[in-house]
Protein backbone atom coordinates (compact mmCIF):
# COMPACT_ATOMS: atom_id res chain seq x y z
CA UNK A 1 0.00 0.00 0.00
CA UNK A 2 2.78 2.12 1.09
CA UNK A 3 4.81 1.79 -2.41
CA UNK A 4 2.85 4.16 -4.27
CA UNK A 5 4.85 6.58 -2.10
CA UNK A 6 8.15 5.14 -2.53
CA UNK A 7 10.48 7.03 -4.75
CA UNK A 8 12.86 5.59 -7.38
CA UNK A 9 15.79 7.01 -6.43
CA UNK A 10 16.66 9.49 -3.30
CA UNK A 11 19.26 11.90 -3.30
CA UNK A 12 20.62 14.45 -0.72
CA UNK A 13 19.70 17.59 -2.75
CA UNK A 14 18.70 18.40 -6.52
CA UNK A 15 22.22 19.76 -6.61
CA UNK A 16 24.24 16.07 -6.60
CA UNK A 17 21.69 14.10 -8.51
CA UNK A 18 24.15 12.67 -11.38
CA UNK A 19 22.66 14.46 -14.55
CA UNK A 20 25.18 13.09 -16.97
CA UNK A 21 24.32 9.34 -15.98
CA UNK A 22 20.96 10.28 -16.31
CA UNK A 23 21.45 11.73 -20.07
CA UNK A 24 23.10 8.59 -20.86
CA UNK A 25 20.45 6.21 -19.25
CA UNK A 26 18.19 8.05 -22.08
CA UNK A 27 16.43 11.01 -19.80
CA UNK A 28 15.92 14.15 -21.54
CA UNK A 29 13.32 15.94 -19.92
CA UNK A 30 13.61 16.62 -16.10
CA UNK A 31 10.34 18.37 -14.59
CA UNK A 32 10.79 20.19 -11.18
CA UNK A 33 9.49 21.42 -8.21
CA UNK A 34 10.59 24.04 -7.22
CA UNK A 35 10.07 25.11 -3.20
CA UNK A 36 12.42 23.30 -0.87
CA UNK A 37 13.55 21.37 -3.88
CA UNK A 38 15.77 23.83 -5.84
CA UNK A 39 15.47 26.68 -3.22
CA UNK A 40 13.96 27.44 0.49
CA UNK A 41 10.51 28.11 0.22
CA UNK A 42 9.04 31.17 -1.37
CA UNK A 43 12.84 32.28 -1.99
CA UNK A 44 13.36 33.56 -5.61
CA UNK A 45 15.79 31.98 -7.94
CA UNK A 46 19.40 31.60 -6.28
CA UNK A 47 22.53 31.62 -8.27
CA UNK A 48 22.93 28.17 -7.50
CA UNK A 49 19.63 27.06 -9.12
CA UNK A 50 20.37 29.06 -12.11
CA UNK A 51 23.73 27.23 -12.86
CA UNK A 52 21.57 24.50 -12.42
CA UNK A 53 19.29 24.95 -14.85
CA UNK A 54 21.52 26.61 -17.78
CA UNK A 55 24.40 23.40 -17.10
CA UNK A 56 21.05 21.12 -17.70
CA UNK A 57 20.03 23.17 -20.48
CA UNK A 58 23.15 22.88 -22.27
CA UNK A 59 23.61 19.08 -21.85
CA UNK A 60 20.45 18.69 -23.56
CA UNK A 61 17.78 18.54 -20.93
CA UNK A 62 14.43 20.09 -21.65
CA UNK A 63 12.63 21.34 -18.42
CA UNK A 64 9.91 22.64 -16.90
CA UNK A 65 9.10 23.46 -13.21
CA UNK A 66 5.09 22.43 -11.79
CA UNK A 67 4.36 24.10 -8.36
CA UNK A 68 1.11 24.08 -6.85
CA UNK A 69 1.45 27.66 -6.43
CA UNK A 70 0.16 30.74 -7.31
CA UNK A 71 1.60 32.02 -11.08
CA UNK A 72 3.26 34.99 -9.46
CA UNK A 73 4.97 32.64 -6.91
CA UNK A 74 6.35 30.40 -10.01
CA UNK A 75 7.06 33.62 -12.65
CA UNK A 76 8.99 35.11 -9.90
CA UNK A 77 11.38 31.89 -9.80
CA UNK A 78 11.22 31.60 -13.11
CA UNK A 79 12.38 35.22 -14.43
CA UNK A 80 15.94 34.46 -14.55
CA UNK A 81 15.88 30.97 -15.21
CA UNK A 82 13.35 31.28 -18.38
CA UNK A 83 11.91 27.73 -18.23
CA UNK A 84 8.49 26.11 -19.32
CA UNK A 85 6.14 25.94 -16.26
CA UNK A 86 2.94 24.98 -14.98
CA UNK A 87 1.85 26.80 -11.67
CA UNK A 88 -1.69 25.98 -9.96
CA UNK A 89 -0.67 22.25 -10.68
CA UNK A 90 -3.13 20.43 -8.39
CA UNK A 91 -0.29 17.93 -7.17
CA UNK A 92 -0.46 14.49 -7.07
CA UNK A 93 -3.17 15.04 -10.00
CA UNK A 94 -1.85 13.51 -13.14
CA UNK A 95 -2.69 16.55 -15.11
CA UNK A 96 0.23 18.76 -15.28
CA UNK A 97 2.53 15.90 -15.24
CA UNK A 98 1.42 14.85 -18.48
CA UNK A 99 1.03 18.65 -19.30
CA UNK A 100 4.87 18.96 -18.67
CA UNK A 101 5.81 16.21 -21.17
CA UNK A 102 4.14 17.78 -23.34
CA UNK A 103 5.42 21.27 -23.14
CA UNK A 104 8.76 19.17 -23.15
CA UNK A 105 7.76 17.06 -26.20
CA UNK A 106 9.05 14.07 -23.74
CA UNK A 107 7.24 10.87 -23.26
CA UNK A 108 6.68 8.78 -19.45
CA UNK A 109 10.16 6.59 -20.06
CA UNK A 110 12.20 9.62 -20.87
CA UNK A 111 11.25 11.98 -18.26
CA UNK A 112 12.45 12.05 -14.62
CA UNK A 113 10.62 14.45 -11.63
CA UNK A 114 12.46 15.73 -9.35
CA UNK A 115 10.62 16.92 -5.68
CA UNK A 116 10.97 16.86 -2.05
CA UNK A 117 7.23 15.76 -0.68
CA UNK A 118 6.29 12.07 -1.25
CA UNK A 119 2.54 12.84 -0.95
CA UNK A 120 2.29 15.69 -3.77
CA UNK A 121 5.42 15.52 -5.61
CA UNK A 122 6.16 11.46 -5.70
CA UNK A 123 3.11 10.04 -5.53
CA UNK A 124 2.06 11.90 -8.56
CA UNK A 125 5.37 11.68 -10.04
CA UNK A 126 4.57 7.62 -9.60
CA UNK A 127 1.00 7.32 -10.47
CA UNK A 128 1.67 7.91 -14.18
CA UNK A 129 5.22 5.77 -14.19
CA UNK A 130 7.64 8.68 -14.05
CA UNK A 131 10.92 8.43 -13.31
CA UNK A 132 10.79 10.09 -9.56
CA UNK A 133 13.93 11.49 -7.42
CA UNK A 134 12.53 12.34 -3.66
CA UNK A 135 15.59 15.03 -2.52
CA UNK A 136 15.46 16.30 1.09
CA UNK A 137 14.01 19.60 1.73
CA UNK A 138 16.52 22.67 1.46
CA UNK A 139 14.84 25.28 3.79
CA UNK A 140 13.59 24.57 7.26
CA UNK A 141 10.72 27.14 7.18
CA UNK A 142 7.68 25.08 5.80
CA UNK A 143 3.75 26.00 5.85
CA UNK A 144 1.67 23.79 8.62
CA UNK A 145 -0.12 21.40 6.67
CA UNK A 146 3.49 20.43 5.52
CA UNK A 147 5.00 20.04 8.90
CA UNK A 148 1.82 17.61 9.30
CA UNK A 149 2.94 16.16 6.15
CA UNK A 150 6.72 15.66 6.71
CA UNK A 151 5.67 13.62 9.89
CA UNK A 152 3.72 11.05 7.66
CA UNK A 153 6.78 10.77 5.28
CA UNK A 154 9.26 10.15 7.99
CA UNK A 155 7.06 6.74 8.71
CA UNK A 156 6.77 5.86 4.64
CA UNK A 157 10.46 6.39 4.61
CA UNK A 158 11.59 4.39 7.46
CA UNK A 159 9.34 1.20 5.31
CA UNK A 160 11.09 1.94 2.30
CA UNK A 161 14.53 1.89 3.96
CA UNK A 162 13.22 -1.06 5.61
CA UNK A 163 12.09 -2.76 1.80
CA UNK A 164 15.14 -1.62 0.63
CA UNK A 165 17.46 -3.26 3.05
CA UNK A 166 15.54 -6.26 2.86
CA UNK A 167 15.27 -6.87 -1.00
CA UNK A 168 11.74 -6.27 -1.48
CA UNK A 169 12.27 -3.46 -3.61
CA UNK A 170 15.79 -1.49 -5.64
CA UNK A 171 16.49 1.71 -6.85
CA UNK A 172 15.77 1.83 -10.54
Amino acid sequence: MLRIFYPKRIADSAYVIDYKNLYKEGYRGIIFDIDNTLVEHGADASERAIKLINKLKAMGFKICLISNNSEERVMRFNRDINVSYIFKANKPAKKSFYKAMKIMGTRINNTVFIGDQLFTDIFGANRIGLMSYFVKPIGPKEEIQIVIKRKLERIVLKYYRRDLKRGKIKQV
